[in-house]
């Protein structure tokens, strides 16, 4: 199957979903209705369907994580140019008072701030972050199977409709368990997708990826995933990562003190985000809804072949 040849230009493209739902905002994100907002909430169901491969339980986090919290994983250190913070005035009144007296914004939008409280809390960067955090501290008696949904923050260079965007939304299926535990749950799960890229017209090619680490030469855990692969990328048009599979081995479970078989419990994940399967299902079958793919349905489909039923 060849691409749908819809859009020649970037702009023929972004007028094309604008028709479909898309606005796009200078500042790396987006806004979605119609059309293209009900394909990205059947791409999350399907992505949650395919979460039932291993009954995994669906959570619900906040839109933050103490920055003393997430440290404890090594991210501020590691990613200090993709944070984003939240920042909040400083409640004194005679601050608020100057904050009100001022111009408040200026001729470039910019926030004219006289003073702020002490920042701890950081925008969420990766969604599966709140599920280790929530479970600091416990033991493990079988491997743990759950599934998270959020929206991520990350400072870019620059932004890129549905392909790179300063806040976009990830789906994560994780594995908390022995070595063997995650390394067969990233098996079955790239089983999985595999046969769930097919039925929706898609090819990518898994390709083996490193984090975009600050300091990258400096950093232990860079060298160790060029050593050691242990991110895939589901690569869409050979440069859009359209999914993740993750094995971090024991990095999380000793970070928040999160034990299996007496140890620190190993962890892998898959992530999917969801702005990027809009791109790469539109590109790939064209703008007209009467053309997209059922994505749930896909994945019902895999679920049930995994599990020996009819497709």
């Amino acid at each position: 199957m060849t691409r749908a040849t819809v859009s020649t230009t970037a702009g023929d493209r972004l007028t094309a979903l604008h028709r479909v739902g898309l606005s796009w905002h200078v500042s790396g994100q987006a806004t979605l209705r119609g059309p293209l907002l009900r394909l990205f909430e059947d791409c999350d169901r399907a992505f949650v369907q395919l979460a039932s491969l291993w009954d995994a339980q669906d959570e619900r986090h906040p839109a933050t994580l103490p920055a003393a919290r997430l440290e404890q994983a090594g991210y501020l250190r590691s990613f200090p140019h993709q944070a984003a913070f939240v920042a909040r005035l400083d409640p004194a009144e005679r601050n608020l008072d100057a904050f009100l007296d001022g111009p408040v914004t200026d001729a470039d939008g910019r926030v004219a701030l006289p003073g702020l409280s002490p920042v701890t809390e950081v925008l969420t960067p990766a969604a599966c972050y709140h599920l280790y955090s929530a479970r600091q501290g416990e033991v493990l008696d079988r491997p743990l199977h759950l599934t998270t949904r959020n929206t991520c923050f990350r400072q870019e260079t620059h932004h890129v409709p549905l392909r790179r965007l300063s806040s976009f939304t990830m789906r994560e299926i994780v594995c908390l368990g022995t070595p063997a535990e995650t390394a067969g749950f990233l098996d079955r799960a790239r089983a999985a997708l595999d046969l769930f890229f097919g039925l929706v017209g898609l090819d990518p090619r898994w390709l083996t990826a490193t984090d975009p680490f600050f300091r990258p030469r400096d950093n232990p855990r860079h060298l160790l995933q060029r050593i050691q692969p242990v991110k895939h990328e589901a690569t869409y048009g050979g440069d859009l990562a359209i999914a993740s599979a993750n094995r971090h081995h024991d990095h999380f479970g000793a970070a928040f003190d999160l034990t299996r078989e007496g140890r620190p419990a190993d962890s892998a994940c898959v992530a999917f985000g969801l702005e990027r399967w809009l791109f790469a299902l539109t590109d790939r079958h064209g703008p007209d809804p009467a053309s997209w793919p059922r994505p749930a349905d896909a994945a019902a489909t895999v679920v049930a072949r995994s599990r020996g039923g009819a497709a």
